[in-house]
């Protein structure tokens, strides 16, 4: 487990060699095409350091990389604060947002798709502005009120990503547990469960609510995040988000490990269509 810079290092060191050894080139003779020392290319591709993104461009040059959605995500690993509209527009939150909040929403705007299983409350990306503003008050202690609206606003904001083009696949699996919670009080979650019920309806929105009567499931454990982005699945990683922090998990064997137990959720789950019928159930006092 790393936190989200290092494991982003790591990725992207690890495509910049595959697309290097694709090229033919040694990482001698990748150094001397862009004029660096031979050790500087290992330990970019080991992780080891950083690296700016205009040695990024340099090294996608060299290896001859025109395919723009990958140069532009390998950009955005790199830090890259031009690497697109989506991938640059919380830098005006920096003040408020914590560094691991920072991180996965980076994440978030350059991944093509998204996996979820929420135990507790309604994913952030589907969430109103009157339940993100309950959450948040409950979950961030000693919150003023420009801070608390800041925060609403990049919960809002994040939503863009269902909306982009090519929008963000997202597929949540939702304990029952969500939909019965009362954050904000009943109006609120009468609201939300409406809000559920218009973006389970989007292409790009694949809703599942496992019932209480599934009983006992893998998701027990916690919930978790699977981003999965364009171009390789090398670049995919799972996020398991604490109360002060966020780990990642990269290894091949994590990652296979969890979108196991996503695909064993869904099946427990209900299929979209009855979820949206108990979602209504729910919201009808059922």
């Amino acid at each position: 487990m790393q936190n989200g810079p290092a494991v982003r290092r790591r990725k992207l060191g690890a495509e910049l060699r595959t697309l290097r050894t694709g090229a033919g080139l040694t990482s001698g003779e990748a150094a001397r095409l862009v004029g660096w020392h031979q050790s500087k290319v290992s330990r970019i591709e080991t992780g080891a350091s950083g690296v700016k993104p205009a040695d990024v461009r340099l090294l996608l040059d060299a290896y001859e990389v025109r395919d723009a959605q990958l140069r532009e995500l390998l950009l955005m690993l790199a830090g890259s604060g031009d690497a697109g509209d989506r991938s640059r527009w919380w830098h005006a939150y920096r003040g408020v947002l914590p560094p691991t909040y920072r991180d996965f929403i980076s994440l978030e705007s350059q991944a093509s798709a998204m996996r979820t299983l929420e135990t507790t409350v309604v994913p952030g990306l589907l969430q109103t502005a009157e339940y993100a503003r309950a959450v948040t008050r409950a979950a961030v202690h000693d919150l003023d009120e420009e801070r608390l609206d800041a925060l609403v606003e990049v919960r809002l904001a994040r939503q863009d990503v269902l909306r982009s083009n090519p929008p963000l696949e997202l597929c949540a699996v939702l304990d029952e547990a969500v939909l019965r919670r009362e954050v904000g009080g009943p109006e609120v979650m009468a609201r939300q469960l409406g809000r559920l019920t218009e973006a389970a309806r989007l292409p790009q929105v694949r809703l599942q609510v496992l019932p209480f009567g599934a009983g006992a499931h893998v998701g027990l454990t916690g919930p978790f995040v699977i981003f999965s982005f364009p171009s390789t699945s090398d670049l995919d990683v799972v996020v398991l988000d604490q109360l002060t922090s966020s780990l990642y998990l990269e290894r091949k064997e994590d990652l296979m490990a969890y979108s196991e137990a996503f695909t064993t959720l869904q099946a427990h789950a209900l299929s979209p269509e009855d979820s949206l019928d108990y979602i209504a159930g729910i919201g009808d006092g059922a």
